[in-house]
């Protein structure tokens, strides 16, 4: 059994990627990205993403973005609807109309958040079955949460992220299959670890160590992982479970904060029924 999403994903390119400010544990503005081996690191994500079977839909860079790169952040997609992003920092708010652009132009329909919430779209929330996990306390307010269910017509269940190095969902959580998660507890509060223990029948549980390697941060195409990185643990049961894992070097990226689930934004999320145009 797979995921019934994950074929389809938005990538930008890193045109303009760089660390210019600081808005989260990773990033320091005295780090030097190299940009031509930031190119190089994307275009390979690009390439093994396609030789999984995926499709990539490309959103052009942005001079004064350099955040834009990383679009799960970009809103929240769910059959036809987008839903995009409320930045909360400053820094990253620019880039919400070339995402909402981009969406009207292929076809979504767009409906916002209340403007008193922050909600920073795929990064802090995830399907697994027939349900929206959701994180919040860095990035996105957990009453954002009742907004999206609304949008979306989806329940959400919320889970409080507790380590700011661990400042998204998606660096703690990566759902496998219907009942498999890579799932980092550690980061969580009491709640939220209850409620995926409830949710996920097989969890794979990591270390802290494990999960500051960006572990979770992984992008999954039917039995295919595209890992930032691989721990001998977590890859004998990945194994174990038929993934094949193919590890994709993402240093630059990482200096940011950001991974391969970062970089990617699931377009068939809750229907694979939306007219697909030509891969540019």
């Amino acid at each position: 059994m797979s995921l019934s999403w994950g074929r389809r994903y938005l990538m930008c390119p890193p045109s303009f990627f760089g660390v210019v400010y600081e808005i989260n544990p990773w990033m320091h503005r005295e780090v030097t990205v190299d940009v031509d081996l930031a190119m190089e690191q994307w275009q390979h994500l690009v390439d093994v993403i396609g030789a999984a079977g995926a499709q990539v839909d490309l959103l052009e860079s942005e001079p004064g973005l350099p955040d834009l790169v990383f679009t799960a952040n970009a809103g929240v997609v769910s059959g036809d609807l987008f839903v995009p992003a409320r930045f909360r920092h400053a820094e990253r708010r620019g880039e919400t109309p070339f995402d909402v652009a981009w969406f009207v132009a292929h076809g979504w329909r767009v409906e916002e958040l209340p403007a008193e919430v922050d909600h920073e779209g795929a990064g802090d929330t995830l399907p697994f079955g027939a349900v929206f996990v959701s994180g919040y306390r860095w990035r996105s307010d957990a009453r954002s949460h009742a907004a999206v269910a609304s949008l979306t017509g989806t329940p959400v269940r919320s889970v409080e992220l507790t380590d700011p190095r661990l400042y998204h969902l998606d660096l703690t959580f990566c759902p496998l299959d219907d009942r498999r998660a890579l799932c980092a507890p550690d980061a969580w509060d009491d709640y939220g670890t209850k409620v995926v223990k409830e949710l996920v029948p097989e969890p794979l549980v990591l270390e802290l160590d494990e999960a500051l390697s960006f572990v979770a941060n992984s992008v999954v195409i039917d039995r295919t992982m595209l890992m930032p990185a691989c721990p001998p643990r977590v890859g004998r049961q990945l194994e174990a479970w038929g993934f094949d894992i193919e590890v994709v070097a993402l240093s630059e990226f990482m200096k940011a904060g950001g991974g391969p689930r970062c970089l990617t934004l699931a377009l068939d999320v809750g229907s694979r029924l939306l007219d697909q145009p030509e891969q540019q």
